[in-house]
Protein backbone atom coordinates (compact mmCIF):
# COMPACT_ATOMS: atom_id res chain seq x y z
CA UNK A 1 0.00 0.00 0.00
CA UNK A 2 1.46 3.27 -0.74
CA UNK A 3 1.74 6.25 1.98
CA UNK A 4 -1.02 8.06 0.25
CA UNK A 5 -3.57 4.84 0.64
CA UNK A 6 -2.01 4.91 4.49
CA UNK A 7 -3.06 8.30 4.77
CA UNK A 8 -6.27 7.92 3.68
CA UNK A 9 -7.04 5.30 6.31
CA UNK A 10 -5.45 7.09 9.23
CA UNK A 11 -7.60 10.20 8.28
CA UNK A 12 -10.75 9.04 7.70
CA UNK A 13 -13.34 10.41 10.09
CA UNK A 14 -17.19 9.59 8.82
CA UNK A 15 -18.18 12.72 10.45
CA UNK A 16 -16.09 15.31 8.09
CA UNK A 17 -16.50 13.64 4.53
CA UNK A 18 -14.83 15.16 1.56
CA UNK A 19 -16.35 16.34 -1.90
CA UNK A 20 -13.92 13.70 -3.37
CA UNK A 21 -15.10 10.93 -1.08
CA UNK A 22 -18.77 11.58 -1.52
CA UNK A 23 -17.66 11.74 -5.39
CA UNK A 24 -16.03 8.07 -5.09
CA UNK A 25 -15.41 6.40 -1.50
CA UNK A 26 -14.46 3.32 -2.95
CA UNK A 27 -10.35 4.47 -2.80
CA UNK A 28 -11.25 4.97 0.88
CA UNK A 29 -12.83 1.96 1.40
CA UNK A 30 -9.90 0.15 -0.28
CA UNK A 31 -7.26 1.81 1.77
CA UNK A 32 -9.65 1.03 5.15
CA UNK A 33 -9.90 -2.58 4.50
CA UNK A 34 -5.74 -3.10 3.27
CA UNK A 35 -4.93 -0.99 6.63
CA UNK A 36 -7.14 -0.55 9.12
CA UNK A 37 -10.36 -2.65 8.28
CA UNK A 38 -11.02 -2.56 11.98
CA UNK A 39 -11.51 1.37 12.16
CA UNK A 40 -11.18 3.14 15.01
CA UNK A 41 -12.92 6.54 14.95
CA UNK A 42 -12.64 9.67 16.48
CA UNK A 43 -16.42 9.26 18.10
CA UNK A 44 -15.24 6.07 19.63
CA UNK A 45 -17.27 4.22 17.32
CA UNK A 46 -15.78 1.37 14.52
CA UNK A 47 -16.11 1.34 11.07
CA UNK A 48 -16.06 -2.06 9.01
CA UNK A 49 -14.89 -2.73 5.71
CA UNK A 50 -14.30 -6.71 5.11
CA UNK A 51 -17.00 -8.93 4.17
CA UNK A 52 -16.20 -12.15 6.21
CA UNK A 53 -16.38 -9.09 9.36
CA UNK A 54 -19.68 -7.79 8.14
CA UNK A 55 -21.33 -11.31 7.94
CA UNK A 56 -20.21 -12.00 11.23
CA UNK A 57 -22.32 -8.76 12.47
CA UNK A 58 -24.86 -9.40 10.37
CA UNK A 59 -25.52 -12.96 12.05
CA UNK A 60 -24.38 -12.59 15.43
CA UNK A 61 -27.61 -10.66 16.73
CA UNK A 62 -26.64 -11.57 20.35
CA UNK A 63 -23.68 -9.26 20.33
CA UNK A 64 -24.16 -6.98 17.66
CA UNK A 65 -27.59 -5.12 18.22
CA UNK A 66 -29.84 -3.54 15.96
CA UNK A 67 -31.93 -1.38 18.73
CA UNK A 68 -31.08 1.64 18.01
CA UNK A 69 -32.90 3.82 21.22
CA UNK A 70 -28.96 4.51 23.01
CA UNK A 71 -27.37 5.44 19.57
CA UNK A 72 -30.06 7.76 18.40
CA UNK A 73 -31.55 9.21 21.50
CA UNK A 74 -28.46 12.15 21.69
CA UNK A 75 -29.10 12.76 17.83
CA UNK A 76 -33.01 12.84 17.64
CA UNK A 77 -34.40 13.88 21.33
CA UNK A 78 -37.45 13.59 22.31
CA UNK A 79 -38.87 13.69 18.54
CA UNK A 80 -40.84 12.46 16.00
CA UNK A 81 -37.78 11.20 14.13
CA UNK A 82 -36.70 9.32 17.40
CA UNK A 83 -40.02 7.47 17.27
CA UNK A 84 -40.16 6.91 13.88
CA UNK A 85 -36.55 5.29 13.60
CA UNK A 86 -36.64 3.15 16.79
CA UNK A 87 -39.78 1.88 15.75
CA UNK A 88 -38.89 0.62 12.66
CA UNK A 89 -38.46 -2.80 11.65
CA UNK A 90 -34.92 -2.43 10.73
CA UNK A 91 -33.68 -0.66 13.61
CA UNK A 92 -34.94 -3.68 16.05
CA UNK A 93 -33.73 -6.79 17.98
CA UNK A 94 -36.22 -10.21 18.30
CA UNK A 95 -38.39 -10.56 19.47
CA UNK A 96 -40.42 -7.53 18.23
CA UNK A 97 -37.98 -7.22 15.19
CA UNK A 98 -39.44 -11.23 14.65
CA UNK A 99 -43.20 -10.64 15.38
CA UNK A 100 -43.26 -7.32 13.02
CA UNK A 101 -41.47 -9.41 9.66
CA UNK A 102 -43.18 -12.10 9.89
CA UNK A 103 -46.50 -9.96 9.07
CA UNK A 104 -44.60 -7.84 6.42
CA UNK A 105 -43.21 -11.09 4.96
CA UNK A 106 -46.93 -12.26 4.89
CA UNK A 107 -47.34 -9.45 2.69
CA UNK A 108 -44.75 -9.91 0.65
CA UNK A 109 -45.37 -13.64 -0.06
CA UNK A 110 -43.43 -14.78 -3.26
CA UNK A 111 -47.17 -15.38 -4.88
CA UNK A 112 -47.87 -11.86 -3.80
CA UNK A 113 -44.74 -10.38 -5.78
CA UNK A 114 -45.85 -12.59 -9.05
CA UNK A 115 -49.10 -11.32 -9.13
CA UNK A 116 -47.59 -7.48 -9.49
CA UNK A 117 -45.60 -8.11 -12.21
CA UNK A 118 -48.34 -7.30 -14.99
CA UNK A 119 -48.91 -4.05 -13.26
CA UNK A 120 -45.15 -3.12 -13.21
CA UNK A 121 -44.43 -4.03 -16.66
CA UNK A 122 -47.32 -1.45 -17.41
CA UNK A 123 -45.99 0.85 -15.32
CA UNK A 124 -43.08 0.79 -17.18
CA UNK A 125 -44.14 0.77 -20.53
CA UNK A 126 -45.81 3.97 -19.54
CA UNK A 127 -42.93 6.27 -18.42
CA UNK A 128 -40.65 4.69 -21.37
CA UNK A 129 -44.31 6.04 -23.43
CA UNK A 130 -43.56 9.38 -21.63
CA UNK A 131 -39.45 9.48 -22.10
CA UNK A 132 -40.14 8.77 -26.30
CA UNK A 133 -42.77 11.49 -26.53
CA UNK A 134 -39.86 13.76 -24.55
CA UNK A 135 -36.49 12.91 -26.07
CA UNK A 136 -34.64 14.91 -23.08
CA UNK A 137 -35.09 13.47 -19.74
CA UNK A 138 -33.99 12.99 -16.16
CA UNK A 139 -33.14 9.41 -15.40
CA UNK A 140 -34.19 9.89 -11.93
CA UNK A 141 -36.85 11.98 -11.63
CA UNK A 142 -38.75 10.81 -15.06
CA UNK A 143 -38.15 6.76 -14.54
CA UNK A 144 -35.84 5.97 -11.19
CA UNK A 145 -37.49 7.62 -8.93
CA UNK A 146 -41.12 7.04 -10.26
CA UNK A 147 -41.29 3.02 -10.21
CA UNK A 148 -40.97 2.64 -6.94
CA UNK A 149 -43.16 5.22 -5.44
CA UNK A 150 -45.87 3.80 -7.54
CA UNK A 151 -45.44 -0.17 -6.61
CA UNK A 152 -45.38 0.94 -2.78
CA UNK A 153 -48.06 3.01 -3.10
CA UNK A 154 -49.94 0.30 -5.07
CA UNK A 155 -49.05 -2.19 -2.14
CA UNK A 156 -50.51 -0.01 0.21
CA UNK A 157 -53.26 1.11 -2.39
CA UNK A 158 -52.64 4.97 -1.50
CA UNK A 159 -55.37 7.08 -3.99
CA UNK A 160 -53.15 8.04 -6.83
CA UNK A 161 -54.35 11.25 -6.25
CA UNK A 162 -52.48 11.40 -3.18
CA UNK A 163 -49.05 10.11 -4.23
CA UNK A 164 -47.47 13.39 -4.54
CA UNK A 165 -46.00 14.13 -1.17
CA UNK A 166 -44.71 10.37 -0.73
CA UNK A 167 -41.05 11.11 -1.99
CA UNK A 168 -40.14 14.23 -0.30
CA UNK A 169 -41.46 12.65 2.97
CA UNK A 170 -39.55 9.80 2.03
CA UNK A 171 -35.97 11.76 0.87
CA UNK A 172 -36.29 14.21 4.64
CA UNK A 173 -36.59 10.99 7.07
CA UNK A 174 -34.08 8.99 5.09
CA UNK A 175 -31.77 12.50 5.03
CA UNK A 176 -32.16 12.33 8.87
CA UNK A 177 -29.99 9.52 8.86
CA UNK A 178 -27.12 10.66 7.84
CA UNK A 179 -24.14 10.37 9.96
CA UNK A 180 -23.86 14.31 10.89
CA UNK A 181 -27.09 16.43 10.62
CA UNK A 182 -27.71 19.80 10.69
CA UNK A 183 -30.41 21.86 11.96
CA UNK A 184 -32.36 22.32 8.82
CA UNK A 185 -32.48 18.54 8.02
CA UNK A 186 -33.37 17.47 11.27
CA UNK A 187 -36.12 19.92 11.28
CA UNK A 188 -37.22 18.47 7.70
CA UNK A 189 -37.24 15.07 8.78
CA UNK A 190 -39.09 15.72 11.88
CA UNK A 191 -42.08 17.37 9.75
CA UNK A 192 -42.18 14.96 6.86
CA UNK A 193 -42.54 12.33 9.99
CA UNK A 194 -45.15 14.21 11.54
CA UNK A 195 -47.04 15.19 8.60
CA UNK A 196 -46.89 11.23 7.01
CA UNK A 197 -48.08 9.66 10.12
CA UNK A 198 -51.18 12.13 9.81
CA UNK A 199 -51.82 11.02 6.46
CA UNK A 200 -51.27 7.74 7.44
CA UNK A 201 -53.87 7.86 10.39
CA UNK A 202 -56.82 8.59 7.95
CA UNK A 203 -55.87 6.21 5.54
CA UNK A 204 -56.12 3.46 8.31
CA UNK A 205 -58.72 4.19 9.55
CA UNK A 206 -60.33 4.79 5.77
CA UNK A 207 -59.07 1.01 5.38
CA UNK A 208 -60.39 -0.20 8.55
CA UNK A 209 -63.96 0.87 7.62
CA UNK A 210 -63.33 -0.69 4.13
CA UNK A 211 -60.58 -3.16 3.96
CA UNK A 212 -58.87 -4.41 0.31
CA UNK A 213 -57.77 -7.36 -0.68
CA UNK A 214 -55.30 -8.71 2.11
CA UNK A 215 -53.90 -11.03 -0.90
CA UNK A 216 -52.64 -7.50 -2.89
CA UNK A 217 -53.02 -4.62 -0.04
CA UNK A 218 -50.21 -5.08 2.00
CA UNK A 219 -51.98 -2.45 4.58
CA UNK A 220 -55.06 -4.59 4.85
CA UNK A 221 -52.95 -7.45 5.48
CA UNK A 222 -51.17 -5.80 8.09
CA UNK A 223 -54.26 -4.26 9.63
CA UNK A 224 -55.70 -7.42 10.10
CA UNK A 225 -53.00 -9.74 11.18
CA UNK A 226 -52.13 -13.28 11.70
CA UNK A 227 -55.07 -16.08 11.70
CA UNK A 228 -53.42 -16.69 14.95
CA UNK A 229 -54.56 -12.81 16.40
CA UNK A 230 -51.72 -11.78 16.11
CA UNK A 231 -51.37 -7.71 15.09
CA UNK A 232 -49.31 -4.83 15.61
CA UNK A 233 -49.98 -1.49 17.63
CA UNK A 234 -51.00 1.46 16.14
CA UNK A 235 -47.87 3.16 16.21
CA UNK A 236 -45.92 0.20 15.05
CA UNK A 237 -48.59 -0.27 12.24
CA UNK A 238 -48.13 3.53 11.06
CA UNK A 239 -44.16 3.87 11.37
CA UNK A 240 -43.94 0.53 9.70
CA UNK A 241 -45.97 1.76 6.57
CA UNK A 242 -43.36 4.32 6.37
CA UNK A 243 -40.56 2.15 7.09
CA UNK A 244 -42.20 0.14 3.55
CA UNK A 245 -41.89 3.41 1.45
CA UNK A 246 -38.77 4.72 2.88
CA UNK A 247 -37.18 0.83 2.23
CA UNK A 248 -38.57 0.39 -1.12
CA UNK A 249 -38.36 3.94 -2.87
CA UNK A 250 -34.85 5.27 -1.93
CA UNK A 251 -33.46 1.63 -2.83
CA UNK A 252 -34.54 1.06 -5.70
CA UNK A 253 -34.46 4.34 -7.00
CA UNK A 254 -30.43 4.31 -6.43
CA UNK A 255 -30.16 0.44 -8.10
CA UNK A 256 -32.09 1.64 -11.11
CA UNK A 257 -30.33 4.68 -11.50
CA UNK A 258 -26.76 3.59 -10.67
CA UNK A 259 -27.35 0.53 -12.93
CA UNK A 260 -28.47 2.64 -15.87
CA UNK A 261 -25.54 4.97 -15.45
CA UNK A 262 -23.10 2.09 -14.67
CA UNK A 263 -24.03 0.45 -17.76
CA UNK A 264 -23.03 4.47 -19.68
CA UNK A 265 -19.50 4.10 -17.91
CA UNK A 266 -19.10 0.62 -19.57
CA UNK A 267 -20.00 0.61 -23.06
CA UNK A 268 -19.08 -3.24 -23.83
CA UNK A 269 -21.23 -4.59 -20.42
CA UNK A 270 -24.27 -2.46 -21.81
CA UNK A 271 -23.28 -3.84 -25.49
CA UNK A 272 -23.02 -7.33 -23.77
CA UNK A 273 -26.80 -7.15 -22.25
CA UNK A 274 -28.04 -5.44 -24.51
CA UNK A 275 -26.88 -8.81 -27.13
CA UNK A 276 -27.83 -10.88 -24.42
CA UNK A 277 -31.00 -9.88 -22.12
CA UNK A 278 -31.05 -13.12 -20.71
CA UNK A 279 -28.13 -11.65 -18.00
CA UNK A 280 -30.70 -9.44 -16.77
CA UNK A 281 -30.83 -11.04 -13.48
CA UNK A 282 -27.36 -11.41 -12.96
CA UNK A 283 -26.86 -7.78 -14.14
CA UNK A 284 -28.95 -6.75 -11.55
CA UNK A 285 -26.96 -8.26 -9.04
CA UNK A 286 -23.59 -6.91 -10.28
CA UNK A 287 -25.42 -3.41 -10.00
CA UNK A 288 -26.34 -4.21 -6.44
CA UNK A 289 -22.50 -5.56 -5.27
CA UNK A 290 -21.31 -2.51 -7.91
CA UNK A 291 -22.61 0.36 -6.61
CA UNK A 292 -24.69 -0.39 -3.86
CA UNK A 293 -27.85 1.44 -3.08
CA UNK A 294 -27.40 1.65 0.93
CA UNK A 295 -23.80 1.63 1.60
CA UNK A 296 -23.89 1.60 5.73
CA UNK A 297 -25.48 -0.10 8.28
CA UNK A 298 -24.86 0.31 12.03
CA UNK A 299 -25.24 -1.75 14.96
CA UNK A 300 -24.46 -1.70 18.82
CA UNK A 301 -21.96 -3.59 20.83
CA UNK A 302 -23.86 -5.42 23.35
CA UNK A 303 -21.68 -8.56 24.58
CA UNK A 304 -18.21 -7.58 24.59
CA UNK A 305 -16.56 -9.00 21.22
CA UNK A 306 -13.70 -8.79 19.28
CA UNK A 307 -12.89 -8.90 15.96
CA UNK A 308 -9.48 -8.69 13.98
CA UNK A 309 -7.94 -8.58 17.04
CA UNK A 310 -9.31 -5.72 18.16
CA UNK A 311 -11.95 -6.00 21.31
CA UNK A 312 -14.32 -3.60 21.25
CA UNK A 313 -16.25 -2.93 24.46
CA UNK A 314 -19.96 -3.32 25.21
CA UNK A 315 -22.20 -0.10 24.10
CA UNK A 316 -19.27 0.77 21.21
CA UNK A 317 -21.17 1.57 17.69
CA UNK A 318 -20.23 -0.10 14.75
CA UNK A 319 -21.09 0.86 11.31
CA UNK A 320 -20.95 -1.81 9.18
CA UNK A 321 -19.41 -0.52 5.10
CA UNK A 322 -21.33 -2.53 2.85
CA UNK A 323 -19.90 -0.88 -0.66
CA UNK A 324 -16.28 -1.65 0.95
CA UNK A 325 -18.01 -5.14 2.04
CA UNK A 326 -19.48 -5.40 -1.78
CA UNK A 327 -15.49 -4.71 -3.26
CA UNK A 328 -13.72 -6.85 -1.03
CA UNK A 329 -11.21 -9.13 -3.07
CA UNK A 330 -10.92 -11.78 -0.56
CA UNK A 331 -14.83 -12.36 -1.34
CA UNK A 332 -15.00 -11.22 -5.03
CA UNK A 333 -12.46 -11.90 -8.21
CA UNK A 334 -11.38 -8.49 -9.40
CA UNK A 335 -14.11 -6.59 -7.80
CA UNK A 336 -13.03 -3.05 -9.64
CA UNK A 337 -14.41 -4.47 -12.61
CA UNK A 338 -18.35 -4.43 -13.70
CA UNK A 339 -19.40 -7.59 -14.73
CA UNK A 340 -22.68 -7.99 -15.30
CA UNK A 341 -22.04 -11.84 -15.81
CA UNK A 342 -20.22 -12.27 -12.80
CA UNK A 343 -21.17 -15.27 -10.71
CA UNK A 344 -21.21 -16.01 -8.04
CA UNK A 345 -22.41 -12.99 -6.75
CA UNK A 346 -22.92 -13.31 -2.91
CA UNK A 347 -22.98 -9.48 -2.64
CA UNK A 348 -24.30 -7.66 0.86
CA UNK A 349 -26.90 -4.96 -0.91
CA UNK A 350 -29.50 -6.37 1.05
CA UNK A 351 -27.35 -7.81 4.74
CA UNK A 352 -27.82 -11.06 5.63
CA UNK A 353 -29.11 -13.35 8.73
CA UNK A 354 -32.11 -12.34 10.67
CA UNK A 355 -32.32 -8.67 8.93
CA UNK A 356 -31.80 -9.24 5.22
CA UNK A 357 -33.97 -7.07 3.48
CA UNK A 358 -37.83 -8.34 3.26
CA UNK A 359 -38.84 -6.51 0.29
CA UNK A 360 -35.75 -7.73 -1.59
CA UNK A 361 -37.68 -9.91 -4.28
CA UNK A 362 -39.36 -6.94 -4.99
CA UNK A 363 -36.61 -4.63 -5.57
CA UNK A 364 -35.05 -7.29 -8.03
CA UNK A 365 -38.04 -7.88 -10.07
CA UNK A 366 -38.49 -3.77 -10.20
CA UNK A 367 -34.79 -3.04 -11.00
CA UNK A 368 -34.85 -6.47 -13.73
CA UNK A 369 -38.46 -4.87 -15.69
CA UNK A 370 -37.44 -0.86 -15.30
CA UNK A 371 -33.49 -1.91 -16.51
CA UNK A 372 -34.20 -4.20 -19.63
CA UNK A 373 -37.27 -2.79 -20.69
CA UNK A 374 -35.45 0.69 -20.85
CA UNK A 375 -32.48 -0.76 -22.60
CA UNK A 376 -34.97 -2.59 -25.14
CA UNK A 377 -36.84 0.72 -25.61
CA UNK A 378 -33.62 2.95 -25.84
CA UNK A 379 -30.53 1.48 -26.40
CA UNK A 380 -28.68 4.31 -27.30
CA UNK A 381 -29.46 6.40 -24.55
CA UNK A 382 -26.63 8.95 -23.46
CA UNK A 383 -25.78 10.89 -20.86
CA UNK A 384 -27.24 15.38 -21.88
CA UNK A 385 -25.15 16.94 -18.85
CA UNK A 386 -23.12 16.14 -15.84
CA UNK A 387 -25.11 13.30 -13.34
CA UNK A 388 -25.52 15.12 -10.02
CA UNK A 389 -25.03 12.66 -7.01
CA UNK A 390 -27.06 12.57 -3.73
CA UNK A 391 -24.72 14.26 -1.76
CA UNK A 392 -25.32 10.96 0.56
CA UNK A 393 -22.85 8.74 2.29
CA UNK A 394 -25.79 6.30 3.84
CA UNK A 395 -27.57 6.01 0.37
CA UNK A 396 -25.72 6.46 -2.94
CA UNK A 397 -27.49 7.58 -5.48
CA UNK A 398 -27.72 9.88 -8.31
CA UNK A 399 -30.07 13.35 -7.81
CA UNK A 400 -30.17 14.17 -11.48
CA UNK A 401 -29.16 12.37 -14.75
CA UNK A 402 -30.11 14.21 -17.76
CA UNK A 403 -30.38 12.30 -20.78
CA UNK A 404 -31.10 12.57 -24.41
CA UNK A 405 -32.88 9.20 -25.71
CA UNK A 406 -33.54 8.27 -29.76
Amino acid sequence: MNLDARELAATFDLEKLTPEFYANPYPTYRALRESEPVKRLPNGSYFLTRYDDLVTAYKNTKAFSSDKKKEFSPKYGDSLLYEHHTTSLVFNDPPAHTRVRRLIMGALSPRAIVGMEPDLVRLVDRLLDAIAAKGKVDLIDDFAAAIPIEVIGNLLDVPESERDPLRDWSLAILGALEPVIGPDAFARGNAAVKDFLAYLEGLVARRRAKPGNPDRDVLTRLIQGEDNGERLTEKELLHNCIFLLNAGHETTTNLIGNGLVALLNHPDEKRRLIENPELIKTAVEEMLRFESSNQLGNRMIVEPFELGGVAMPLGTPVTLCIGAANRDPAQFADPERFDIGRTPNRHLAFGTGAHQCAGMALARLEGAIAISRFLARFPDYALDGEPVRGGRVRFRGFLSVPCTVS
